[in-house]
């Protein structure tokens, strides 16, 4: 090999390292797989050498978890769930103490229970409320690695596939952790986590050279790398980094320009990993980048906006007009629709039942007063009833809610506080203690967006 880290060291001298930082302690790892290079550089060094142990010596669990956001590209999430179930056939055909697991937000916290749930606007590319990152991967993988720890009652070393040969902001800033003659890092965030790089040295040229040189580019684990090479090839693309860092600069390194990943992604301008996956012949993925875009241009519609955030909070874009909030509920509905299309154009699932379920929840408790508006979209958009059809009993029918709106209308009462009055009180009816409802009933009474104007006028008088 010639390039820059094999002139002088061999990958068994790399293997022999990750061999000692094994056997210095007793703390379980954690490795972070999300498929691509990098990742599966680090997986396959790490199989390797505990194969090379003795079996008595292989004393420490070795977990390997990639982070599902549950919209992956659906080439490269088939391409990683095949390789966590061959990691783990193979681990227990070895007999190694290696298990892998997929980590997923949980269905009320996902991407559309956010969306099309809660409203919130898609992130943007200028990382305006950019909620994705931390929600979708950081916490599910933080969150595992918390459990373990607590599990274990330990702390662990938890082992990523990042080089300084990445980028340059990332060399910087993995060259600012470094404590001098270790080569363990405390993780950023977690307390009683370590952090191991064991390819922090090597060139892209290395990385390639242990994937397609080493046993012919076969894994220990029984695939094949040029599997990899091709998915690269189609989605011209980098990978998203397993367990970042949860502030501002590390969102922006958690996912870059282009990468494997979510597919709907509105933080970049164009999909480069789909749209490289559609070049090389997946046509299968047109709807999804059709729907991509229609969703990007759905947030600057003025018409699928509110004008006040989600706590009822007002405020004054820099030309003074009123800024936008979450997408409204009739945008959702909207959303939630063509998304069902897709899916069904696709015939590939984009949104699980307990996601839709999530939805239903939240949709019930902020803004639903029939309690029974997503079951209905389902069985119109499909044909097909959900489990929980039958069960959602209707709080109000439609015509209560027209009359409603007549009365607001007549006495100049905004029916959004009408509406969230009622639901707020459905859902404190039955607390014995009638203080709850009615600190709840004033917390609507006294949000920003009732009294944005005189407050206005108060401020001009002054």
């Amino acid at each position: 090999m010639i390039n820059s880290y094999f002139n002088e060291n061999t990958i068994e001298e790399l293997i022999d390292e990750i061999k000692y930082v094994y056997q210095s302690d007793e703390r379980p790892w954690v490795i972070g797989y999300s498929g691509g290079k990098d990742s599966t550089t680090v997986v396959e060094l790490v199989y390797k050498m505990l194969l090379q142990l003795p079996e008595e010596d292989r004393k420490k669990d070795v977990h390997i978890v990639s982070s599902d956001t549950m919209i992956e590209n659906p080439i490269i999430k088939i391409y990683l769930s095949k390789m966590n179930e061959m990691l783990g056939q193979a681990a227990k055909r070895d007999k190694l103490p290696l298990y892998s697991c997929m980590v997923t937000p949980p269905a009320n916290n996902s991407f559309w229970a956010n969306i099309i749930g809660r409203g919130f606007p898609t992130p943007r590319m200028n990382g305006t409320f950019r909620w994705c990152t931390d929600r979708l991967k950081i916490n599910p993988s933080g969150a595992f690695i918390q459990g373990l720890i607590k599990e274990k009652g330990k702390e662990v070393v938890v082992l990523l596939g990042v080089r300084k040969d990445e980028s340059i902001s990332r060399k910087r800033r993995i060259e600012g952790r470094e404590i001098a003659n270790r080569l363990l890092n405390r993780h950023e965030t977690i307390t009683d986590a370590f952090v191991y790089n064991p390819i922090v040295e090597l060139t892209t040229d290395d990385v390639w050279d242990v994937l397609l040189k080493l046993d012919g580019g076969n894994t220990p684990w029984g695939s094949d790398n040029g599997e990899l090479v091709q998915l690269y090839a189609g989605a011209d693309s980098g990978e998203c980094p397993f367990a970042g860092i949860s502030t501002g600069d590390g969102q922006k390194q958690s996912c870059g320009n282009s990468r494997f990943g979510c597919w709907v992604c509105t933080v970049i301008k164009e999909d480069k990993s789909l749209n490289g996956f559609i070049r090389s012949g997946h046509r299968e993925l047109i709807p999804l980048a059709e729907f991509r875009r229609w969703l990007m241009d759905q947030r600057d519609i003025p018409e699928n906006r509110d004008t006040k955030r989600r706590n009822g909070t007002v405020y004054t874009t820099k030309n003074g007009e009123k800024g936008f909030g979450p997408f409204t509920w009739e945008a959702r509905q909207m959303i939630l629709r063509e998304l069902i299309r897709t899916q069904i154009k696709m015939d590939y699932e984009l949104i699980t039942v307990d996601e839709l379920k999530a939805i239903d929840e939240i949709w019930d408790e902020e803004i639903d007063l029939t309690r029974r508006t997503l079951v209905e979209l389902y069985k119109d958009a499909t044909g097909e009833k959900l489990p929980w059809y039958y069960y959602k009993e209707e709080l109000m029918d439609n015509e209560s809610i027209d009359l409603i709106k007549h009365y607001a209308n007549e006495y100049e009462v905004p029916f959004d506080l009408i509406r969230n009055m009622l639901l707020s009180a459905y859902k404190n009816k039955n607390f014995s203690n009638p203080k709850i409802m009615r600190e709840s009933l004033e917390k609507l009474l006294k949000q920003q967006w009732l009294h944005d104007g005189v407050l206005k006028e108060i401020e001009n008088e002054n």
